[in-house]
C-alpha cells in the first residue's frame, strides 16, 4: 500500500508538473509573440518616421544631393525613383535584400538635382499624388541591409512621394531589428532558466500537499489492515477532523464496519441458536431410535413423528430465512389478499380454536403467494398459542395500502416486548413454557417477508397482528 499510494503521490507531482510546463510553454510562447510584434511594431514606426523625414525633403524641393539621410547601422536609406534607379543612399549602405544599391547602382543619378531632371519624367503620370505630396500609405517589410560590410536583419518602411517636378520617388527606410532580437532573446532565456526551476518547484510542492493529502488514507489502510488481522469488527478506523472526501470515506467506513459488525454478530447469534434448536429434537430422535433398536417394542413411534415433524419445520424455517438474507426477491406476481385468507383459513380444521373471518375488504398486492401465505400462517399459528377463546382475521383497505389483521383473545404482548418478539430464535417467557412454543422464527420469517414486499409488519395493540402491504399498481 505504501508503494501504491508512492505511485499516487509521483503520479499526481508527475501530471501537475507536465500541467504547469504545457501552460507555462503556451503562456512563454504568446509572450514572446506578442514582445516581438510590439517591438517589432516599434522599429517600424522609426523607419516610418525616418522615411517621410525624408521624402518631406524630397517634397520641398531638396536636390537629392543636399539630402539629409542618416548614417550609421541604424538608420539604412534608400531612394528610388520611378524606374528603380537608386537616385540617393545613406552612407555606407552597400546591399538591401542583396541588391547593391552603391552610387552608381541602376543607372544611379545620385548628386543630380530635381531641376536636372528631363521634363519627361517631371510629367505628372496621371497618378493619385501631386507634386511635392507625400503618400500616406506605408508599405511595412522585413528585410536584410548591408552597411559597410555588416549585413543584417531591418524592419523597412517604403513610403511613396513626387517632387517638386512631380517625379515618383520611393522612399525607403530602414530600423535595425537586433536590439529587438535581443530583447526576445533575453526574455526567452529567462524564461529557459526559470522553466525548469518553477517545474521542481512546482513538482516539490505537489508532492508534499499529496503525502499531506493522503496521510489519512494511509491511518484508514492501517486500521483496516489490522483489522483484517484480528478480526475484531469493533475496532474503527481514524476519522480525520477535515470535512472533506477522505473524512467521509472514514465515516463511511466506520458505518460500514458497524454494519458488518452487526450482521456478523447476528449471524453467529443466528448460528448459535440454530444449533441449540436443532440439538433437542435431534437427540430425542437419536435416543429415540437408540432404544427401538435395543428394545423395540419401546418405539415410540408417535413421539418420533413429532420431532421429524418439528425437525422438518425447523429447518425448513432456516432455508427460508438463508433466502431471504441472501436477497432473494419476492415473485412479481398479483397477490388478492381476501382470497388468500378465505383459501388458507379453510384449509385449517385441526386448529385449536376456530378462526372468524372478519371484513375482506378487496386489493391486490404484488408479491409472492406463497410468503405472503407463510406469513399469515405464522401469525394464525402465533395467535392460536395465545389465544383464550377467539382469533379473528380481517383485510381492511386503508388509503394506498392494504393491511392484514390477526387478533386473538389472549393476554396480548407487553408494550416492552412489542419490537423483541420480531427478533429471531426469541420467545416470551410463558411461550417457552409451552412444549410446542416454536423455535421463535415464525414471527421474525414474517417480518422479514413483509419488509422485503415493501410493506410492514407490527404489532398495533397487545393482541393485534397488523400486515400492512402497498396496493399492487
Amino acid at each position: 500500500m505504501g508503494r501504491a499510494l508512492g505511485s499516487v503521490r509521483a503520479r499526481a507531482a508527475a501530471g501537475a508538473t507536465v500541467v504547469v510546463a504545457l501552460a507555462l510553454v503556451a503562456a512563454g510562447t504568446a509572450v514572446l509573440l506578442v514582445l516581438w510584434s510590439h517591438l517589432q511594431n516599434q522599429a517600424g514606426l522609426q523607419a516610418e518616421v525616418k522615411a517621410r523625414e525624408v521624402a518631406g525633403q524630397i517634397a520641398t524641393g531638396t536636390p537629392y544631393d543636399k539630402l539629409d539621410l542618416p548614417d550609421g547601422e541604424d538608420r539604412p536609406v534608400v531612394v528610388t525613383g520611378g524606374d528603380g534607379r537608386v537616385l540617393a543612399v545613406g552612407e555606407d549602405v552597400r546591399a538591401v535584400d542583396g541588391k547593391s544599391v552603391g552610387k552608381g547602382a541602376g543607372g544611379s543619378r545620385a548628386g543630380r538635382s530635381a531641376d536636372d531632371e528631363d521634363g519627361e519624367d517631371g510629367e505628372d503620370d496621371g497618378t493619385r499624388l501631386k507634386p511635392g505630396e507625400i503618400d500616406d500609405d506605408v508599405d511595412f517589410r522585413d528585410g536584410s541591409a548591408d552597411v559597410d560590410g555588416k549585413v543584417a536583419g531591418y524592419r523597412f518602411a517604403a513610403v511613396e512621394a513626387k517632387d517638386s517636378r512631380g517625379a515618383e520617388v520611393t522612399v525607403r527606410a530602414g530600423s535595425a531589428l537586433a536590439p529587438e532580437e535581443d530583447a526576445v532573446a533575453s526574455v526567452r532565456d529567462a524564461m529557459l532558466i526559470g522553466l525548469p526551476l518553477l517545474l521542481v518547484v512546482v513538482a516539490g510542492v505537489t508532492w508534499l500537499v499529496t503525502r499531506r493529502a493522503l496521510r489519512p488514507v494511509e491511518g484508514i489502510r492501517g486500521e483496516m489492515a489490522a483489522i483484517t488481522a484480528s478480526t475484531d469488527l469493533s475496532r474503527r478506523v481514524p476519522v480525520p477532523s477535515s470535512r472533506d472526501e477522505i473524512g467521509r470515506l472514514a465515516r463511511t467506513t466506520n458505518e460500514t464496519l458497524a454494519a458488518l459488525e452487526l450482521s456478523v454478530e447476528r449471524q453467529r447469534r443466528f448460528v448459535a441458536d440454530a444449533s441449540h434448536e436443532l440439538r433437542s429434537p435431534i437427540a430425542s430422535l437419536r435416543t429415540q431410535l437408540e432404544v427401538a433398536v435395543a428394545h423395540p417394542e419401546l418405539l415410540d413411534v408417535p413421539g418420533a413423528v413429532v420431532d421429524t415433524v418439528r425437525l422438518q419445520r425447523l429447518a425448513a424455517d432456516l432455508l427460508l430465512l438463508a433466502r431471504l438474507d441472501a436477497g432473494e426477491r419476492p415473485a412479481d406476481t398479483r397477490v388478492d389478499l381476501a382470497a388468500m385468507v378465505r383459501e388458507e383459513t379453510s384449509q385449517r380444521v385441526a386448529d385449536r380454536v376456530p378462526v372468524r373471518i372478519g371484513e375482506l375488504a378487496g386489493g391486490e398486492v404484488a408479491g409472492s403467494r406463497s410468503q405472503l401465505a407463510r406469513v399469515l400462517g405464522n401469525l394464525l399459528d402465533n395467535a392460536q398459542r395465545h389465544a383464550a377463546g377467539a382469533v379473528r382475521v380481517a383485510v381492511v383497505r386503508d388509503g394506498e395500502d392494504v393491511a392484514l389483521r390477526v387478533e386473538d383473545d389472549g393476554p396480548g404482548v407487553p408494550e416492552s416486548e412489542r419490537e423483541r418478539i420480531f427478533e429471531r430464535f426469541v420467545r416470551l417467557d410463558d411461550a417457552r413454557a409451552r412444549d410446542d412454543g416454536g423455535a421463535g422464527l415464525g414471527l421474525a420469517i414474517a417480518r422479514d417477508v413483509a419488509v422485503r414486499h415493501g410493506g410492514s409488519l407490527a404489532v398495533r395493540t397487545g393482541s393485534v397482528f397488523e400486515l400492512r402491504l402497498p396496493v399492487a399498481g
